[in-house]
């Protein structure tokens, strides 16, 4: 993390600066990871791509600066507009040539979500996952419900329901309290 890049475009300095001395590698890092950290979910805005634990890196490669995020699904319908926000974000940090990666490797798993995360989604109504599973081995597949410890996010009764494996997306699913009778969104756990 020693070489500089280029002034032109990873420059932190104030406009009208005359200082010449280029940016370093690191401070082009912290800046474009300021940026990616702005970036939200747009499924659930309550979240940024780090609380949600999708923006796994920010490196900079051959001069340039390079993220690595991870779907929650292999089949994310989000992915594309998350890379596209991402994209956007870091062109108006001052990184035009930034490329954004998608690596499927390791797999996303819920437990990556960040406490505040899961904070901000239950301040928005929505319960956070539990424990993601641990499975080794072939998984059977199975056409019940999933099991979950969901716990109401408004009284916090457990005496819930599952109402549909399926919510306004395919990572969650919708419960109903049986206590307060009011509808919540749960994220899957995964």
């Amino acid at each position: 993390m020693t070489a500089m890049l280029e002034t032109s475009p990873t420059d932190t300095r104030p406009e009208g600066t005359t200082d010449t001395a280029p940016v370093t590698d690191a401070e082009a890092i912290d800046r474009a990871w300021a940026a990616a950290e702005r970036v939200t979910d747009p499924e659930m805005p309550m979240l940024t791509l780090l609380d949600l634990g999708v923006l796994r890196d920010v490196t900079i490669e051959n001069g340039h600066v390079v993220t690595i995020i991870t779907p929650t699904y292999s089949g994310c319908p989000a992915m594309a507009t998350m890379r596209d926000d991402l994209q956007r974000e870091l062109l108006e940090a001052g990184f035009p040539d930034a490329e954004v990666r998608v690596s499927l490797t390791p797999a996303w798993t819920s437990d990556w979500i960040t406490e505040r995360g899961r904070q901000a989604l239950k301040d928005a109504g929505i319960s956070p996952p539990g424990t993601a599973p641990v499975r080794t081995g072939p998984v059977a597949l199975t056409l019940m419900p999933t099991r979950r410890a969901v716990t109401c996010v408004l009284c916090g009764s457990d005496n819930v329901r599952l109402s549909s494996e399926f919510g306004a997306t395919a990572c969650k699913a919708m419960y109903q309290c049986n206590d307060c009778l009011e509808p919540f969104d749960h994220v899957k756990e995964i």
